[in-house]
């Protein structure tokens, strides 16, 4: 006796197939590659904004949710709206799967901007920015260049700086795009005598060529001249973008006395990213669950990140160290990228298709 099947309806069909390609889109961006678009000029020249790339989970290994209660395909919010896509009901110890290699030195990294503590670590706004640092690097800046553990560190082949750009007549938006400057990367001073401009060394080679240029100046901030918000806050150092440190990065394992001045250096780090309950900065000290500590030992690796764009960059110099459960992952390669400035087919950056992330 036959038993005839029954036939799905075009509306399971539907259903199932929406399932089954959440599902594995979740399961492919959680495990293996996860697209990411840069949003700011902070990693010009060697990526621009509009460029769409992806991010490898592989390569340093995939890290557990620490939030698993999420709406799939979400990151802090429902599309759309202000409600938030994830529940803090349930946390989950951090933990990643085994991966191809760590962090190097000088890799572009995706991670988790630190300081946004309104969220589960996780689920905090993505940045992406270069590894100058990792665990144990000693870290300096002298007159703009950076040196790690002594020695000067390679220079990214499209790196930024800022300069000031004298001319002998006012320059057009047309003039600036010959060079490569979008109209985002220059600014006319208030009293017209020129240009802040940002841009590569090998710009400023071309621009000292034209007639219509005077000179050409890196913008660089004097040893011992103070800036605000630079890292760690509240310090007498004097660092600036241009001249920072000494600074040692924390690696796990790592045991510190904790003098005034580690205090300094690295109490911010370890209330904040260490899961201790309760910690206290007073009086020059530091204290964990009402005891003052004497001796610290760092429970996780963390690194020093530094945008391209060295002169334009919120980065490690202004909020200090990653924790090494705040990577995301390597950014890999390119799969596409626009510029904004311009229409049609001349949007897409055709060079830039599949090209590899150094």
């Amino acid at each position: 006796m036959s038993q005839t099947k029954n036939k799905k309806s075009a509306v399971r069909e539907w259903v199932d197939a929406l399932v089954f390609a959440v599902v594995a889109a979740s399961l492919i961006r959680w495990l293996l590659l996860e697209p990411f678009t840069i949003p700011t000029a902070s990693m010009e020249k060697s990526l621009l904004v509009g460029d769409f790339l992806f991010v490898s989970k592989m390569h340093y290994g995939t890290r557990i949710p620490k939030t698993p209660l999420q709406v799939p395909l979400t990151h802090q919010k429902i599309w759309g709206t202000e409600i938030p896509s994830y529940s803090d009901a349930i946390e989950i110890p951090y933990f990643r799967l085994p991966g191809f290699s760590d962090v190097e030195r000088n890799d572009v990294v995706v991670f988790n901007y630190p300081v946004e503590f309104q969220y589960p670590s996780d689920l905090k706004t993505n940045y992406i920015k270069r590894a100058v640092g990792i665990p144990g690097d000693v870290i300096e800046i002298k007159d703009g260049d950076l040196t790690v553990n002594g020695e000067n560190s390679p220079k990214p082949a499209e790196m930024q700086y800022s300069y000031d750009l004298i001319t002998n007549r006012p320059l057009t938006v047309d003039f600036f795009a010959d060079y490569g400057i979008n109209p985002e990367s220059f600014m006319a001073f208030s009293n017209g005598a020129g240009y802040l401009i940002w841009c590569t060394d090998q710009t400023v080679e071309r621009l000292k060529s034209s007639p219509v240029v005077v000179s050409v100046s890196k913008r660089i901030m004097g040893k011992g001249e103070a800036e605000d918000s630079i890292f760690p806050k509240g310090s007498n150092y004097n660092w600036n973008r241009d001249n920072y440190g000494p600074l040692q990065i924390p690696a796990e394992g790592w045991t510190i006395d904790m003098t005034a001045d580690n205090v300094i250096r690295y109490g911010f780090t370890i209330e904040k990213y260490e899961g201790h309950d309760q910690v206290e900065i007073k009086e020059g000290g530091l204290f964990i669950d009402g005891q003052k500590v004497e001796t610290y030992t760092f429970k996780q690796n963390y690194y020093f990140m530094m945008g391209d764009n060295r002169h334009d960059s919120l980065d490690s110099r202004y909020w200090g160290f990653v924790p090494e459960d705040h990577i995301v992952g390597k950014a890999w390669f390119l799969w596409l990228s626009l510029d904004k400035y311009e229409s049609m087919f001349s949007k897409i950056r055709w060079n830039r298709f599949f090209k590899g992330i150094e």
